[in-house]
């Protein structure tokens, strides 16, 4: 070899050593200047922002976590960490290595604000250790629309008694936050200042107005090797931090991968439309899809009672209604399985003696699914949830309405794995009331259709606020079962705008969309029956055209035909709402439905070109419905 080219070749080599010297300088505390915190960041893929920033402080090694976003601060300094009953990573941890991949997914969803997801993140895992040798992994994900982290535990270091993870958000915050309970159905208020929000226990669905932008904390992935967590807060102070259910310890017996800690953020659109929660989530767990179908069902609780889940007569003259509608499902709440005339005691034969499979039969024969109450308890044990799963399957019932969870512990996560199992064998969709939220879980089991997790149009403490929080909060980790429509409830906070009611079937999104009236309640309003008959199955695409957490809200959802559905809601004083209508370019047709001078609905159409701003008259806490198609000259109507 020349001296030429062995000069080539060692220049080569000097290169190759410096950049690798630099990646390991970057990559280890050591690289930092001394009294000062090392740090690390995460970049979102090419293109799209936010930033995280993971740190060591120098004094006592606690980690931290920074989310910034167009220069501003998202999330202030954090705590980072968890305590176990042999370790303490909350503090005295040493980077030990540090490695970054592209996570790039495609799937589809069965439900959700649309059918075909792209998550691409930068993921990069840091190696920490502490004094004594014991190993964790914190895994951190960027994605243009959020930062998550979660915990690996590679090696057993007995059960996880607390997290130390917190959220510190930056001053001049606003939140809109609930209250935190078992069932998560507490209602949303709206604070102008975080850190003198109210102290206490708050839901992991806490949407922050920060510096530098929406930021909506939540929780994903979450199955029976965790406990739920909620967030808590001491009046006066900037953090929220992550409890575990009770303040229990979490058991394990091996290695052990924690939920996602997630911060969606950007601006209120991107919040809104984002399916993070999703694409954090594991896979699909159901190979095979394709009994798995969305749609409106006539839901019978509201609309009948008690006496209704006892009546095969009146089940029959819901099944009729419903399938003159083409809504692909009818409910049949409690009542079913229990001794006629009592509400407490399930009937020894109800297999024998129930009159569901005949109804079933005459459903069926109408294009009409059946979807039937279970109350938890009778899926708890495995024989006993057999013989129930098995049997509604046998019958031809669709799907299972199962109620009463009221927990988050670890135990009940146990539980739900298992029910969600069995349900996807049996194919049977699932409607999860009394439940948790979300979190994840649609991806993984997509025969959940929708979950409750919210105080629904059965309670009696909605406000119109509460309407317009909705779909900035819960809404946005997953579908949410509302049950809307409920047209004959003297009590709800729009009884003054059928209009608005009609847009909330349309801006709630839920794979069941549960329809809460009577038929009668229907009947007497022709242009609300007429537009809840042309609701999709499902979603292919959601965009929000304008909205203010808490105070007002208008989404529009495409349908697979190309049409545009618009639901919005208002909390205040009667006015002509201004909608910028996102549709793309060209000519529409857009049919509004409001509340008349009379209180009659008002059917209008409107050809406007897109991009066009809208503008429609509004009751006080009220709202309107809409539905959007293209134009060409003759056409009339948006109705198939």
């Amino acid at each position: 070899m020349t001296e030429r080219l062995k000069g080539y070749f060692m220049s080569i080599a000097l290169t190759l050593c410096s950049a690798l010297l630099a990646t390991a300088v970057t990559a280890l505390p050591a690289g930092a200047p001394t009294g000062t915190a090392a740090s690390w960041e995460v970049k979102a893929p090419p293109g799209s922002s936010p930033t995280a920033v993971v740190a060591l402080d120098p004094a006592d090694g606690h980690p931290t976590l920074t989310v910034r976003r167009a220069g501003e601060e998202v999330l202030a300094p954090s705590p980072l960490g968890l305590v176990t009953e042999q370790a303490d990573f909350s503090k005295g941890l040493e980077l030990t290595g540090r490695t970054t991949r592209t996570v790039s997914e495609h799937y589809t969803a069965t439900t959700g604000k649309s059918r075909k997801r792209v998550a691409r993140m930068t993921e990069s895992r840091f190696r920490f250790r502490t004094a004594e040798g014991a190993r964790l992994d914190l895994l951190v994900r960027v994605a243009g629309d959020g930062v998550a982290y979660r915990y690996v535990l590679p090696r057993t270091t007995g059960n996880v008694l607390r997290e130390t993870s917190a959220f510190t958000l930056p001053t001049d915050t606003q939140a809109v936050i609930n209250a935190y309970r078992a069932d998560n159905e507490l209602p949303f208020k709206r604070y102008e200042s975080a850190a003198t929000a109210p102290a206490g226990a708050y839901s992991m669905q806490a949407l922050f107005n920060t510096p530098g932008g929406y930021a909506l904390i939540a929780e994903s992935d979450l199955n029976g090797t965790y406990s739920g967590a909620h967030l808590t807060h001491e009046a006066g102070s900037p953090t929220y931090k992550v409890s575990l259910w009770n303040d229990e310890p979490v058991e394990t017996t091996g290695p052990l991968t924690t939920p996602w800690r997630t911060i969606v953020t950007g601006d209120l659109a991107t919040v809104t439309e984002s399916t993070l929660v999703d694409d954090l989530a594991a896979p699909s767990k159901v190979r095979d899809t394709s009994w798995i179908a969305p749609g409106p069902a006539l839901w019978t609780w509201l609309a009948g009672g008690k006496e209704a889940g006892q009546s095969l007569a009146a089940q029959k003259k819901y099944v009729d209604y419903a399938a003159a509608r083409k809504w692909p499902y009818e409910v049949v709440d409690a009542g079913w399985y229990y001794k006629p005339g009592e509400w407490d005691v399930i009937d020894p034969e109800w297999q024998t003696n129930s009159w569901m499979p005949e109804l079933v039969r005459y459903a069926a024969a109408k294009g009409v699914g059946i979807q039937v109450w279970l109350h938890y308890t009778l899926l708890t044990d495995p024989v006993e949830r057999e013989k129930w799963l098995g049997t509604l399957a046998s019958w031809g019932v669709k799907g299972v309405k199962i109620d009463f969870m009221d927990s988050e512990s670890q135990d009940r996560m146990r539980w739900y794995d298992e029910a969600l199992e069995s349900t996807a064998r049996h194919h049977l969709l699932v409607n999860f009331h009394g439940s948790t939220i979300p979190k994840g879980m649609q991806r993984t089991w997509p025969q959940v259709m929708t979950m409750e997790g919210v105080g629904g149009e059965e309670k009696r403490n909605n406000t119109a606020e509460q309407l317009a929080a909705l779909p900035f909060t819960r809404n946005v980790i997953g579908s949410m079962d509302f049950t809307p429509a409920a047209f004959h409830r003297p009590f709800r906070p729009n009884v003054a705008s059928d209009a608005g009611e009609l847009g909330l079937t349309v801006l709630y999104e839920s794979g069941i969309q549960n329809l809460a009236g009577t038929p009668e309640s229907y009947d007497a309003r022709p242009e609300a029956r007429r537009y809840l008959e042309q609701l999709p199955e499902r979603w292919e695409e959601t965009r929000l055209l304008t909205g203010d957490p808490g105070r007002a809200a208008v989404l529009a959802r495409r349908a697979a035909d190309g049409r545009w559905f618009i639901g919005g809601t208002f909390a205040g004083p009667a006015h002509t709402a201004d909608v910028p209508l996102r549709l793309g370019a060209g000519r529409w047709l857009v049919e509004t439905v409001t509340d008349g001078p009379s209180g009659a609905l008002v059917r209008e159409g409107h050809v406007v070109s897109g991009g066009a701003t809208l503008a429609v008259p509004v009751v006080a806490d009220g709202g309107f419905a809409a539905l959007a198609c293209r134009w060409h000259p003759g056409r009339t109507t948006c109705e198939n």
